[in-house]
């Protein structure tokens, strides 16, 4: 009786904000999606967590920076080191990635719910897509903030020697690319999680998984290499790690992010409609 009652104030206060939006504008708004945006950058950055996650990711990436050089200034004979260097590095910054985005995402949901603050927001006058673009944008900018400071490593050694800029330019640029494909993954998992640890333990696994689904060939037979592959986001980083800009790996990442918030909102509508937030 008691969940019944549940659902049903659930299903009013549903009603009651979908009332809203269309009382106050029925086409999606971009201010408001900016205001859930810097609701959740406040949110995040009023706990160490994100200062955490994003010193132990800038320390990460100058080890790798710092040891990468090491290698190829005592081992390597290539005559464009530079090039073979960005390659090498921008492949373990993505490792990099790969275990502190989880620490982000977790909380997108997750953590509104156990704190009780996700009720509050669905009563405001937004849209589900206004509350997930808010969420994901918040989440882009911290991957931003990640990225500029490793921004120093490339500014001190052109310093000491120039590069072409090209290929750091399409390193930085697969890194955007694979950073947003992997939080839209990681919100979606968060969507379906009612507990922060949860959701980060379960998109660290899967973000492992996709990292070695097809690393020992020789294990699956040939027919299954090329699945394995298209569900791989890191071998399409790959070209872009190389200095190659590709528009098929461009339009798999963009649909790869897509595709996942287009999940998260259809979560995000069947609980509305199953009366749990």
């Amino acid at each position: 009786m008691a969940n019944g009652a549940a659902t049903l104030d659930a299903a009013q206060v549903a009603s009651q904000r979908d009332a809203a939006i269309r009382s106050a504008s029925t086409a999606f708004s971009v201010n408001r999606m900016l205001a859930v945006m810097r609701k959740e950058l406040r949110s995040y950055f009023a706990f160490p967590l994100v200062y955490f996650v994003t010193g132990m990711f800038t320390l990460i990436a100058g080890w790798y920076a710092w040891s990468d050089l090491n290698f190829f200034t005592t081992m390597s004979f290539s005559h464009d080191i530079i090039q073979n260097y960005w390659s090498l590095i921008f492949t373990d910054v993505r490792l990099a990635l790969i275990f502190s985005l989880p620490f982000i995402t977790m909380r997108s949901f997750a953590e509104e719910r156990k704190l009780g603050t996700v009720e509050l927001l669905y009563t405001y006058p937004l849209r589900d897509g206004e509350i997930l673009g808010g969420k994901f944008l918040a989440c882009v900018v911290i991957l931003l903030v990640m990225m500029g400071l490793t921004t120093l490593y490339p500014l001190w050694m052109r310093t000491i020697h120039p590069f072409p800029g090209f290929p750091l330019f399409a390193g930085y640029l697969g890194l955007l690319l694979i950073g947003c494909a992997l939080i839209s993954f990681g919100v979606f998992v968060s969507s379906l999680c009612e507990s922060q640890v949860v959701a980060g333990v379960t998109t660290l696994i899967l973000f492992f998984f996709l990292w070695i689904a097809n690393w020992n060939e020789a294990a699956f037979e040939t027919s299954w290499l090329q699945p394995l592959r298209m569900i791989s986001l890191f071998d399409e980083f790959n070209g872009f790690a190389k200095g190659i800009i590709e528009i098929d790996h461009i339009s798999y990442f963009v649909f790869f992010t897509f595709f996942f918030l287009f999940l998260t909102l259809r979560s995000m509508e069947a609980r509305k409609w199953t009366g749990r937030r």
